[in-house]
């Protein structure tokens, strides 16, 4: 098989000779094309366990390396606001830049919805999982950049056009999407080749190690104190680098590249992010998978509520929230919204079915529960205690609740409502509108693929739910059935 290379990447090998990276040019081969970018396969049969590279950590693009990291530092920027800061920086050098090979082997910006213009947010991703958050990221990015960079650009004399807002948000791309923890000294970083490899979900064939978190340089001030002004910590993209390297104390100065399994010849050799759903892999990285197992769709607390509301008072509502609390049940909490999770398989959470279920209680029964709540050392054995009554079914785990116990009718159609109430922020177009848009869309229209990679995951999710609930109706039905059938034997 013969190495597909570009002069671009000549150029990076000679780069990686000169900086000390060390790979077999005998495994593996770097492959560029317009359409898929740079992919990494094997030239030969690669065995699981073998060292495949090694990268010095003073090859790796961190604040503590940059050119820029006495005015970073001084200007106490830390975490992924300041490697973002010295990304810049290298690039505003251009060829004078120590890592100019391994620089214009990078994209100007990773395609990840951040780097989005409103408008494609607002046209391509309502009803998805991340229209609200990326269009808070936006916001709070350019906080980021307003408040923490642009008075860089005059106090220390910088190219306005190399520390734009633009400019920002694509260097934030970049690092949100290849950036790997490296140890505590330098923190995050570029790691030059080891972001060359694609991810695949439950596929990973080469892994990262590196040195001890506790490495520390010789010039490193002891006493210097670190500051977090990266506001953006609460979203999706936030201070976490894209991979965490595995570390040991072998050696502290480098990181490997280990093969975890063994790798034909011709075949890719794949990373992996992790366990990580559509709407992550869109957000983070800028593109998805098909049958992702780790796709979820939330069901946000709001409107759980919106459907008690439909049925209920408002201080009935109230009660049934705050008891649920008292047995201490929540749902998901991430920046300041409360959801529920649905599994790729259409499950929800226990903690929703059970909420769902106490606002359905008969009130007698709700009196038993709230007394019994009142007087209980184990809250979660309330709501146990009462199901075993009503149910008559003996509780094998003590405080643990079957989900099929809490799928009464009423809690069935209650999913049901909340299954369709969520499809409608998906807007007008049907599930079959998606479906046929995106077999037809070209993937090089990444943005638009990808987006209705997401929507059409995501709604088979909610089909998902609606035929649990249906299934879960039906069966309490035939259970009913047969236990009628059981007290007629018994007369």
């Amino acid at each position: 098989m013969a190495p597909s290379s570009s002069r671009r990447l000549r150029a990076f090998k000679r780069w990686m000779n000169s900086q000390g990276i060390r790979w077999s040019s005998d495994a593996l081969c770097f492959v560029d094309t317009p359409e898929q970018g740079i992919s990494v396969k094997a030239l030969r049969d690669v065995k699981e366990g073998e060292v495949v590279a090694t990268i010095p950590k003073a090859a790796c693009l961190t604040i503590k390396t940059s050119g820029g990291r006495d005015f970073i530092q001084a200007a106490r920027l830390d975490g992924c606001l300041g490697l973002a800061v010295a990304l810049m920086y290298e690039r505003s050098l251009g060829n004078n830049s120590p890592w100019a090979a391994y620089l214009q082997l990078l994209p100007d910006r990773e395609c990840i919805p951040l780097v989005w213009t409103l408008d494609e947010v607002d046209h391509l991703l309502p009803g998805t999982e991340l229209h609200r958050i990326v269009k808070e990221d936006k916001a709070l990015m350019y906080d980021d950049w307003k408040e923490n960079i642009m008075p860089l650009v005059d106090a220390l004399d910088l190219v306005p056009e190399s520390f734009g807002a633009e400019q920002y948000f694509a260097a934030r791309s970049l690092v949100a999407s290849r950036s790997f923890q490296i140890d505590d000294y330098h923190g995050s970083g570029m790691v030059p080749l080891a972001d060359l490899f694609n991810h695949k979900t439950q596929a990973e064939d080469v892994h990262f190690t590196c040195g001890a978190f506790d490495s520390k340089s010789d010039d490193e001030d002891e006493g210097e104190e670190s500051s977090n002004n990266d506001s953006y910590t609460e979203n999706a993209i936030d201070e976490e680098p894209s991979s965490a390297l595995d570390c040991s104390s072998d050696d502290s100065k480098v990181l490997e590249m280990i093969m975890v399994k063994d790798v034909k010849t011709g075949a890719e050799i794949f990373n992996t992010y992790g366990i990580i759903g559509n709407a992550a892999l869109l957000h983070r990285y800028g593109f998805t998978e098909p049958d992702n197992p780790y796709d979820i769709v939330n069901i946000d607390l709001e409107l759980v509520l919106n459907w008690s509301l439909s049925l209920f008072s408002g201080r009935y509502s109230r009660a049934r929230l705050s008891l649920w609390r008292k047995l201490d049940y929540s749902g998901c909490v991430s920046q300041n919204a409360e959801y529920f999770e649905i599994s790729f398989n259409g499950e929800p959470q226990v903690e929703l079915l059970i909420l769902l279920y106490m606002m359905l209680l008969p009130e007698d029964e709700y009196c038993k529960l709230d007394l019994a709540v009142s007087i209980a050392c184990n809250h979660k054995e309330s709501i146990s205690t009462i199901l075993s009554e009503k149910c008559n079914i003996s509780w094998e785990n003590g405080s643990e609740v079957k989900k099929d116990l809490l799928l009464t009718e009423s809690v069935c159609s209650a999913l049901l409502w909340l299954a369709d109430k969520r499809e409608s922020l998906y807007g007008l177009s049907s599930m079959k509108d998606d479906m046929e848009a995106l077999e037809k869309c070209n993937k090089k229209e990444r943005k638009l693929y990808h987006s209705l990679m997401l929507r059409v995951s995501e709604r088979r999710i909610l089909e998902k739910l609606r035929t649990y609930a249906t299934v879960g109706a039906e069966l309490l039905e035939t259970t009913k059935r047969a236990s009628i059938r059981k007290r007629l034997k018994r007369t």
